[in-house]
Parts: C-alpha cells; sequence; structure tokens
C-alpha cells in the first residue's frame, strides 16, 4: 500500500479541506463492521454512514463505534435518495469536499487519500475511482460485471460524455460541493432516486466543464454467500444504463 497522499506542505491531502467519507449500506448486518473497521483509528476527515432504511441490525452494529456519525432513512428509498440526503447533510455542515465508499468494503478506505490527491494539489473538482487504470485491479467480480463495468457501460457512457472514462460506474468516488450548488445540475428530479444519480452526475461534471480525473483505486468483492452486491442483474443494470440512453437522446437533462 502507498503512503497517504501529501500535499505541497507535507499534510496529508485531507488535512487542509472539510471532508466527509459517506458509507452506504442497506441491510449490511454482516459486513458494516469489517467496513467500519478497515478505516484509520486516526483521521482528518469526518466519518459518517448513510443507513437507507436497513431493516437488519446494521443501525445497531454501527452505533458500536461512536466517532462514526449515522443518518437514517427511516425506509428504503434508493441509492440515489441517499447520495442527496448526504450532499444536504454535507452542505449544512460547511463540508468542501464528499468522498462515496461502499457499505460492503468492496473499497479500500486506505485508497481515500488518492481520491482526494487530484482536488488538493491539482484543482480537481471530481474525482473517480477506476478498477482498469494501471495501478488499480479488482477480485472476486463475476465475468458478467466485468463485461458490463469495463466494456459496456464506459464505451456508452464516454460516447454520449465525449470524453474516454474506464470505469463510469465506479461507486468510489470525490467531489467539490461546489457541483452541488451549481443550477444546471438537478439532483432533486424523481428519476434520479435508485441508480441513475451516480451515472447523471458524473455526465454533468464532464459535459458542463469541470475539471474531472480518475485514479486507480482497487475493487474487491465479498464473498458471493456474504451478499456481493444489492443491485438486481436486469431492473439495476437498466437503472445505470437508462440515464445514457435519456442523456445522449436528450430527453432528460
Amino acid at each position: 500500500m502507498s503512503p497517504p497522499s501529501k500535499t505541497a506542505s507535507g499534510q496529508p491531502a485531507s488535512a487542509t479541506m472539510r471532508v466527509l467519507v459517506a458509507v452506504f449500506c442497506y441491510n449490511e448486518s454482516l459486513k458494516i463492521e469489517r467496513t467500519l473497521g478497515k478505516f484509520p483509528q486516526h483521521r482528518d476527515y469526518r466519518l459518517v454512514v448513510m443507513d437507507d432504511g436497513s431493516t437488519d441490525a446494521t443501525a445497531e452494529l454501527v452505533k458500536r463505534f461512536p466517532d462514526v456519525e449515522m443518518v437514517r432513512h427511516p425506509q428504503n428509498r434508493g441509492v440515489g435518495a441517499a447520495i442527496r440526503t448526504i450532499n444536504q447533510y454535507a452542505l449544512e455542515r460547511g463540508v468542501e469536499v464528499i468522498v462515496h465508499v461502499a457499505g460492503n468494503g468492496k473499497d479500500d478506505p486506505l485508497l481515500i487519500p488518492t481520491l482526494l490527491k487530484p482536488i488538493a494539489e491539482d484543482g480537481a473538482d471530481y474525482v473517480q475511482g477506476s478498477r482498469y487504470l494501471k495501478g488499480g485491479g479488482h477480485k472476486g467480480m463475476p465475468l458478467y460485471r466485468v463485461l458490463t463495468t469495463r466494456y459496456v457501460h464506459p464505451w456508452l457512457f464516454s460516447m454520449i460524455a465525449g470524453r474516454r472514462i474506464s470505469d463510469s460506474t465506479n461507486g468510489f468516488r470525490a467531489y467539490r460541493t461546489t457541483l452541488l450548488r451549481d443550477p444546471r445540475i438537478n439532483l432533486e428530479q424523481d428519476w434520479l432516486d435508485k441508480y441513475e444519480l451516480e451515472p447523471y452526475f458524473f455526465y454533468k461534471a464532464i459535459t458542463l466543464g469541470y475539471k474531472v480525473q480518475e485514479v486507480p483505486v482497487t475493487k474487491i468483492y465479498p464473498a458471493r454467500e456474504l451478499g456481493y452486491t444489492k443491485m438486481k442483474p436486469i431492473t439495476g443494470w437498466w437503472s445505470i444504463l437508462r440515464p445514457i440512453f435519456l442523456l445522449g437522446l436528450r430527453i432528460k437533462k
């Protein structure tokens, strides 16, 4: 593992910014403790679990970590709605940068500085983690997910965005909250409640001229018996593909 990224002053990349790291989860009682246990004990960002209406013991397990904040939906509303809630939570607290981390342990919290470095040092606005860039990697992914996340979705997404993107579906990312104040980026649309919001937001960041950068990260899927994803094979993938067609055909904006 490479050491934490440093700014020109020698400080960690997140030390000069007000950063919130959001761990998104829904019924992750089998994995949430292990996920939170991967975070360094001493950190210079606020760590928040976004529980999207879990009906298992997820919320109770999170309470075992007194230094972790928790935001909850009373019922499951979808990842897009969860992201909107965290965005508002961050804006109300003067946060400058938000980082997304999967609650099922797929993302490595020790790579958060890798996402933050382009923002702190290069003035990037939106940083997308990529398991397919040199230096990145993945493990435990079913073959169909490798094919769709490495070829199908990135090819279609790159075509409508007008820029080559290697990993357009990776949820491990960071962005400045200034994007959330741009009236041209409307995350409050009803059709963005589920997986649609993430590719929509990424597309807007690129096409509106924000400084977007990809960085290599890892994606390690948990054992299948623990439940490696909540995304359903057909409806889930249509949800994440739909924005490409709606935006590409100018049906939505």
